[in-house]
């Protein structure tokens, strides 16, 4: 895969700019990380070369001063959410979360569930939590927010919120997805800790979009694709331009509650520190990007694939008509389509000339084609990955890699004792088999051996994928699409 980002430069200069934020407040700091701070896999695609992790990399090096808190949006619990890249709910991801912060060494401190109204789904999630022995706060709805200031900023606004009880000066605040309240929940903790007598601080740990590119830029635009259901926009910072004179992107959402944050500030400190929302974001992303035409290609990709999942939410009736419109004039102001996707055309050509599913993979190291249909014995998937295995290792294709021999049981576990009608092999189950003929068979070894080439490969199918293949394809590090219709 060719690397657009220097992963390491950019750890320096971004840790070096929040220790400069945490040292301009005293006592305390509620620094917001927009989007993912374990796995960050939206931004290892657009920006190749960024690792998942950098952000908890980063965290770790202050991990004695830091705590956790995850915030979680009660509504999304109760329309069970799904984490689009993990395939698990949004409740289901905090516990994920609390779990791998804990076992990397940060403490968490509790978890908020704001826009609380007693939802019947949140207020298990709440018990849930709490039988564990987890801290939960809840944040409400504040009528006309974020432009009724004096209301919200009162004892009627975020006073009626829960205050949060945090021990550590530096206060990590994350979410399982965008729209979780993440500012909001830092916002309201400023107003209970000035109530307190505390000189408290917020700043954001940013990615996206990135304030220095232009609005246009296609990482920017792919961040507007991957929150279409949230219908963010990205805009100029029309404050950092007013004091400034310096154009700067940044979006709704943020410069919407600018006005909100800057009031409170004045009433905490009698004047605000920051002059735009801009100013608030700690984000040195764009000054990493070594190759930009890398960059920009990845980040249509990447527009693409996000047209693919609302097609399937939208199958499934969890995506609005106004998403998959936002995507589609995404990908027109770019000049692509879904055929730009390179194994996409391929499958779909494939199948519509063989009559069956088809999958197709691009492989990262020449950007080759190679196919795979269902069979008899085989789905498109198992086909395709042991095609793909093949070409990666110089393995003959009309060389058999798998025995009757490994074969024979798992179908008949399926058939006699499962009661499943359809003998063929699912992903995982082609790959057992493949580990079992590499006993006794130097090509399966040798297959076997070229997996990790695998990630960061491109697969598109030509029908929707079973959860068990999807599950082993994301293991394996492919980057997945597929058209919204079942396989007949």
């Amino acid at each position: 895969m060719k690397t657009g980002f220097d992963n390491q430069k950019y750890l320096s200069m971004q840790s070096e700019k929040i220790r400069e934020r945490i040292a301009s407040f005293d006592n305390k700091l509620y620094l917001e990380f927009g989007g993912k701070l374990f796995d960050d896999y939206h931004a290892s695609r657009v920006l190749p070369g960024f690792e998942p992790s950098s952000k908890l990399q980063m965290l770790l090096q202050l991990a004695d001063q830091a705590e956790v808190i995850i915030v979680i949006n009660s509504e999304d619990i109760e329309k069970n959410k799904i984490r689009a890249d993990l395939g698990i709910t949004y409740d289901l991801d905090v516990l994920r979360l609390i779990d791998v912060y804990r076992s990397k060494g940060l403490y968490v401190g509790s978890v908020v569930l704001t826009r609380y109204e007693e939802q019947t789904s949140a207020k298990a999630f709440r018990q849930r939590l709490e039988a564990q022995g987890i801290p939960v706060y809840c944040h409400y709805r504040i009528e006309g927010y974020p432009k009724n200031i004096p209301l919200i900023v009162s004892d009627e606004g975020y006073g009626k919120n829960d205050y949060i009880e945090t021990t550590r000066p530096l206060v990590v605040v994350t979410a399982p997805g965008p729209g979780s309240g993440k500012m909001a929940t830092c916002l309201s903790q400023l107003y209970h800790e000035h109530k307190r007598g505390v000189r408290a601080g917020y700043a954001k740990f940013e990615t996206f979009p990135i304030w220095n590119l232009s609005l246009d830029h296609p990482v920017n635009l792919a961040y507007e694709a991957a929150t279409a259901d949230l219908n963010d926009v990205n805009m100029i910072d029309s404050f950092h331009l007013s004091a400034y004179g310096v154009e700067t992107v940044n979006y709704n959402r943020d410069i919407e509650i600018f006005p909100v944050l800057r009031e409170m500030f004045r009433q905490i400190y009698g004047e605000s520190p920051y002059q735009s929302p801009t100013d608030m974001g700690v984000n040195m992303a764009g000054y990493c990007i070594v190759d930009d035409e890398v960059c920009r290609e990845a980040s249509r990709q990447e527009i693409i694939r996000r047209y693919y999942e609302s097609l399937i939410r939208r199958a499934d009736q969890n995506a609005s008509a106004d998403e998959l419109f936002k995507i589609e004039f995404l990908m027109q102001q770019l000049g692509i389509t879904p055929r730009s996707r390179r194994c996409a055309a391929a499958a779909c050509d494939a199948a519509a000339a063989r009559g069956v599913s088809c999958a197709a993979i691009e492989l990262s190291d020449d950007g080759s084609i190679v196919l795979g249909k269902t069979s008899d014995l085989l789905g498109p998937c198992a086909a395709v990955i042991l095609n793909a295995l093949k070409e990666l290792a110089g393995i003959d294709h009309e060389l058999p890699l798998i025995s009757p021999s490994a074969l024979e049981p798992i179908q008949k576990l399926k058939t006699m004792y499962f009661g499943s009608r359809n003998p063929r092999l699912h992903t995982d189950e082609t790959l057992i088999a493949l580990s079992i003929s590499a006993s006794t068979n130097p090509a399966a070894q040798k297959a076997l051996d070229a997996m990790p080439k695998l990630r960061n490969c491109q697969l598109h199918c030509s029908n929707r994928l079973s959860k068990v293949d999807l599950v082993t394809l994301r293991k394996l590090g492919l980057q997945v699409t597929m058209e919204p219709v079942h396989e007949r």
